[in-house]
Formats: C-alpha cells, sequence, structure tokens
C-alpha cells in the first residue's frame, strides 16, 4: 500500500459518514420556517377574535347642559393680552384667571397667540396662566385650508 492511497483512506473516513448507520442530525430548517408561519398567522388572526358586545343604548329624555363658559386668552401681533376679548395688564393677568377659575371644575384656558409673536413673550403668558391654578391650556389654531378661506 503505497502512502498516497493510505492518505486517501484516512481522509475519506475523517468526512464521511460510516457505512450503513443513519444520520441521526436533525434538520431544524423546516422546522423552524413552519413555526414562524404559525406565529404569523396567529398574530393576525388574535385581535380578530376578540369580538365587541353588542348594545342598544337607550335615548335619555334630559335637557342638554350648558357648556361651562370657555375663557380665552387672546396675545395680539402688538403684544397685548386680552381674556375674552377684554384687555388685561399682563401683570393682572394671574389674578383674574385665578377669579375666574373660583368653582369651576375644569380649569381650561384656551390660548390664542398671533403667529409673528416672540416666542418668549407666549411663554410668559403661558406661565401666568400656570401659576393662576390652569390645569390644562389649549392652543387654538388655523389649518391650511381654513386660513385659504376667505
Amino acid at each position: 500500500m503505497s502512502l498516497g492511497a493510505k492518505y486517501h483512506l484516512h481522509k475519506k473516513r475523517k468526512y464521511s459518514i460510516s457505512e450503513g448507520r443513519p444520520n441521526s442530525d436533525i434538520n431544524v430548517t423546516p422546522l423552524v420556517d413552519v413555526v414562524l408561519v404559525l406565529l404569523l398567522v396567529f398574530m393576525v388572526t388574535a385581535p380578530m377574535m376578540s369580538r365587541g358586545i353588542d348594545v342598544a343604548l337607550p335615548v335619555a329624555d334630559q335637557p342638554q347642559i350648558e357648556p361651562q363658559e370657555r375663557v380665552a386668552v387672546s396675545i395680539n401681533a402688538k403684544e397685548q393680552v386680552f381674556v375674552n376679548d377684554r384687555p388685561v395688564n399682563i401683570l393682572l393677568l394671574e389674578d383674574q384667571l385665578r377669579g375666574m377659575m373660583e368653582g369651576k371644575t375644569s380649569k381650561v384656558v384656551y390660548l390664542r397667540a398671533d403667529e409673528g409673536l416672540r416666542y418668549g413673550k407666549v411663554i410668559q403668558v403661558v406661565d401666568r396662566i400656570k401659576k393662576a391654578g390652569v390645569e390644562q391650556i389649549g392652543f387654538v389654531y388655523v389649518l391650511p385650508q381654513e386660513r385659504a378661506a376667505p
């Protein structure tokens, strides 16, 4: 037996499966594919399985409760402050709002500010509104299509 044949035989045994014995390695790639597809199917169908309860709601015969008077603070381009269309000195804004908020259950103020104002002026007014005990400030704005309308 030559040296080349011995090397070839050894190499063959090292990398080949021995004859007569089955391969015991499991190919998990198809299993992973199936599990991922099932996971995707369940993720898509699960939200559709929960269905709301159909209820016919009764109609109440009670009169409409009038909404509370809205408080609006406006700042025009000349940096003048108004509360519900009445001019107010910015130094007195906090006291006036505090008086208006007494006895109200929802303490909301709507702020309307000219777009050309300095940022600092708007923040100064917001700060005074918050110091007056207002819980929420709503910023009033217009949509682009509303601005284009005459």
